[in-house]
């Protein structure tokens, strides 16, 4: 299946890039979501996190305290290697299963004619690009992302500490086989959307479902 990675800092609008892409037939795989997923009391990766940052990350019943594990994780670019040094590795594994999944990639009669994954936190990811046909980079100024953020009811420290542990925004473009210049708002971001998905034959997706329905 032709798999897309979409890359972007904090508040760029890469969900909404993903969100979109998903609506126009995508499969989408949001990291984060399945990371919390491996986040199975008692697991090997769940004790992991816990001896590295504290058994009071755990709650009652042995989950983790995403709250308290995301607090001390992202609190400088060093605890965040941390963090991903140990979720890393099995997140692949489990990223791989499901882009080749053969149920997924049925060449006959494909349920989804490509796949998206969300990437929040390239740093340290790298690994895994081998498993992306192409790397669509969601890019905004910090101006611009901060102002986002705040509105959207984030503290200005937290987003401040978070972009400090995230790369430069011409890094991250330097990683991309496409960027999307999202400073302009969804409009543009959603026309620069249209036309990549033309330029690769999904255009139609969307309205070839509806029709087949």
């Amino acid at each position: 299946m032709f798999t897309v990675f979409v890359l972007g800092n904090i508040a760029s609008g890469k969900s909404t890039a993903c969100r979109y892409l998903e609506s126009h037939g995508a499969m989408l795989i949001d990291l984060d979501e399945l990371a919390k997923s491996l986040y199975v009391p008692g697991s090997d990766i769940v004790n992991a996190l816990a001896e590295e940052f504290g058994w009071d990350i755990l709650d009652g019943e042995g989950g983790i305290r995403r709250n308290v594990l995301a607090a001390r994780a992202f609190a400088s670019p060093d605890t965040v290697a941390r963090l991903n040094g140990i979720v890393h590795p099995v997140l692949i594994e489990q990223l791989s299963l499901r882009i080749l999944d053969p149920v997924c990639c049925t060449v006959s009669s494909p349920r989804y004619p490509f796949a998206v994954v969300e990437v929040s936190a390239p740093t340290g990811f790298e690994d895994a690009f081998g498993l992306a046909d192409e790397i669509l980079v969601i890019s905004a100024p910090l101006a611009v992302r901060r102002e986002r953020a705040i509105h959207r009811g984030m503290e200005s420290s937290d987003f401040d500490a978070r972009s400090a542990c995230q790369p430069d925004e011409a890094s991250l473009c330097n990683l991309a086989t496409t960027v999307i210049d999202n400073a302009a708002g969804d409009n543009s971001l959603y026309e620069q959307l249209d036309a990549w998905l033309a330029r690769h034959g999904f255009g139609d997706v969307a309205d070839k479902e509806e029709a087949d329905a």
